[in-house]
């Protein structure tokens, strides 16, 4: 397949800032977008967010963690990760196929 040359796309002439299309007359005021769509929630969907928008958490661990990397002593265990990971997939799977 042969495709031919790009012809640059036509750019409108371009008048006074005021003419110009985005740039309001002085005094003028900006006309408002409407929405496109509408979305809204189920309440299933609002009660998971809620549920995972638990905003508190351990800041003493966070402490911990932060100080162990800055100062080198902050170790990964990558079998541990491996082990949560796999399960994560495995339950997962499980999910898929009920």
């Amino acid at each position: 397949m042969k495709i031919g040359p790009i012809e640059p796309k036509a750019t409108p002439a371009t008048g006074p800032a005021s003419e110009r299309k985005g740039t309001p007359a002085a005094g003028a005021q900006p006309a408002q977008a409407e929405p496109s769509a509408r979305v809204q929630l189920s309440s299933a969907s609002l009660q998971a967010t809620a549920a995972t928008s638990d905003s508190s958490f351990d800041q003493a661990k966070v402490e911990r963690i932060s100080s162990a990397i800055r100062e080198g002593r902050f170790q990964v265990d990558a079998g541990a990760i491996a082990d949560k990971l796999i399960a994560n997939a495995q339950e997962l799977l499980g999910r898929a196929r009920n």
